[in-house]
């Protein structure tokens, strides 16, 4: 606030008189406890008296209040009376008033106080100390005697005290994108104010936030966007936001390019169009190992198995089999087996020697038990992370290991096994949504987000809102289950808003309405931030756009906030 008017600094504080005149009338009933540190003080002088009554009743509440039983009128009167004996005692040469020359040595502990750092409010402060020669004049005008004191005396009202103790620079954001700065002044000394204006883009240049949001080609529902345009920039995304030597960058990866095919099929495409999608995504073909059937699952003994290996002595034919035996002698013995009419012994040499399709031909003209005996050993010589596995599992009506398995690095890559569910549709559809949800669910329970939210997409899962933890997803490749600083980051956001631009070129009333509700709006604000409030303009005029289409009187606060913002 400025004090003009006020050119005599002794003008700018409250008078050392006190009665009605005196402004603060909160003194009028504290001198009780006044009264009493005046006794201890009889020789100091009037000057410091008075300012070490306020130190007290600035920093001792308990000497605030008078005893029990003492109204206002009292204290005043007593107040009267302590202040006419201390002017008598002045006219007599008992004191000076203001003087600080006999106590040059002994500052006053309003002063002590301010000096170590533990300063009261900056009102007090700026009411008594300000620069230390201006406070008390040692000097008294030649005029003044203790006669003129008194209730009769008028004092000025003091000025409005100082908002903060210093000058310093006022800064807010302005319209348009500035950054608005008034610079520092003194009014009574004839300066005038400055005020600056700066760009909130010309001043965040070169940042990263500011890059990423000027290299995003939205809003994508103005008329003039290509398609083109969004896959180069998924594309760029790719060479340089990814990082391909981990995990998670390829994972992230993967999403990018899903968006990519979405955007060059007009959002729709078929089960083969991901699996190719996710073979050309491995970094590699795992090699795996194919396992011997195991004993116990065929139903023999440790001894029967031993007498069926090569290099025993054969009990039906008699001879020795060789170590060795070519593909055309295997075949020769499973047929020896049948002369003699021994079925099962033919099953499990076919079983041993790999002639699968003659052991599951055989058992399956023969009883539904055996089948199932000879279809559980062939699986049995699967690695347990096999594709093949997870194919067979998915056809016999279970869900697949893999889809309770993935993720962990001893079980290996999820794609292939993403692939082969969506290139080989089971006639039960309910069971091949739930194995690729689950999968899923795997996947994000173990941190990867971005894999996740790819199963998600293939399972056509919907969107949900951020408060709802229940719900699978909020932004695409972002995990609603963290605080909403880190969930909704940039980068999420324009990820999802090429999703909606995909749907939108299937189905061009397509309406994501939790994205529209926070995201957009909370993306166009981070444009005006930045110093690009044309683009912000544009977002918001989007979302009304599309609120019009709708019902705005359903979505009353989402009205509101965009007619704010814009």
């Amino acid at each position: 606030f400025s004090r003009q008017g006020y050119e005599d600094p002794h003008w700018q504080y409250p008078a050392a008189g006190y009665g009605k005149g005196y402004p603060y009338q909160s003194h009028q009933w504290q001198t009780v406890a006044w009264q009493d540190d005046r006794d201890l003080r009889q020789e100091e002088p009037y000057g410091k008296s008075y300012r070490d009554q306020h130190y007290y009743r600035g920093y001792h509440p308990n000497l605030a209040t008078g005893p029990p039983g003492q109204d206002r009128t009292q204290t005043y009167n007593s107040y009267k009376e302590s202040y006419s004996s201390t002017a008598r005692r002045e006219g007599t040469g008992e004191g000076t008033l203001g003087s600080d020359s006999g106590e040059a040595g002994q500052p006053s502990l309003l002063l002590q106080y301010h000096e170590s750092g533990l300063s009261s409010s900056s009102h007090e402060l700026s009411q008594y100390i300000r620069d230390g020669a201006d406070h008390y004049d040692s000097v008294l005008p030649g005029s003044w005697n203790v006669g003129q004191t008194g209730p009769s005396v008028s004092t000025p009202t003091p000025a409005v005290p100082l908002k903060f103790p210093q000058l310093h620079t006022a800064l807010c954001f302005g319209a348009g994108g500035h950054l608005v700065l008034v610079c520092p002044h003194h009014p009574a000394e004839g300066q005038l104010p400055c005020v600056e204006l700066h760009s909130l883009e010309v001043i965040l240049h070169g940042t990263e936030e500011l890059k990423e949001l000027q290299a995003f080609p939205g809003p994508l529902a103005r008329e003039d966007l290509h398609k083109v345009d969004v896959m180069k920039f998924c594309q760029q995304k790719i060479a340089t936001g990814c990082d391909l030597s981990t995990q998670r960058g390829r994972d992230s990866s993967l999403l990018w390019k899903l968006l990519v095919l979405f955007c060059r099929q007009n959002g729709s495409m078929v089960g083969s169009d991901t699996a190719e999608l996710l073979m050309q995504d491995c970094r590699r073909q795992d090699k795996y190992k194919r396992q011997d059937p195991v004993a116990n699952v065929m139903g023999l003994t440790d001894d029967e198995w031993a007498s069926r290996q090569p290099g025993t002595l054969d009990l039906i034919t008699g001879e020795v089999p060789p170590v060795v035996e070519t593909q055309a002698q295997i075949v020769e013995k499973f047929t020896k087996l049948l002369y003699y009419g021994r079925k099962k012994d033919a099953l499990v040499w076919a079983m041993r020697n790999q002639l699968w399709g003659h052991a599951l031909f055989l058992s399956s003209k023969m009883d539904p038990r055996t089948y199932s005996w000879v279809l559980t050993g062939f699986t049995s010589t699967l690695a347990t992370n096999d594709p093949l596995q997870t194919l067979f599992q998915l056809m016999s009506g279970r869900i697949p290991q893999a889809a309770l398995s993935c993720g962990d690095a001893a079980w290996g890559d999820w794609r292939p096994h993403l692939a082969v569910m969506l290139s080989n549709k089971v006639g039960d559809t309910e069971l091949n949504h739930r194995a690729i949800i689950t999968m899923g669910d795997t996947l994000a329970s173990k941190g990867a987000v971005e894999a996740a939210h790819f199963c998600y997409l293939m399972a056509d899962t919907p969107f949900g809102y951020f408060g709802a933890k229940a719900d699978r997803m909020a932004l695409l490749g972002s995990s609603h289950r963290q605080a909403f600083s880190q969930f909704a980051r940039t980068e999420a956001i324009q990820r999802m808003e090429i999703f909606e631009y995909c749907q939108q070129l299937r189905q061009p009333e397509s309406f994501l309405l939790p994205f529209q509700v926070v995201y957009k709006l909370l993306y166009a604000s981070r444009l005006a931030d930045h110093g690009l409030p044309a683009q912000a303009l544009q977002y918001c005029e989007h979302i009304s756009t599309v609120l019009l289409r709708q019902d705005p009187a359903a979505h009353p606060v989402l009205a509101q906030q965009v007619v704010r913002v814009s």
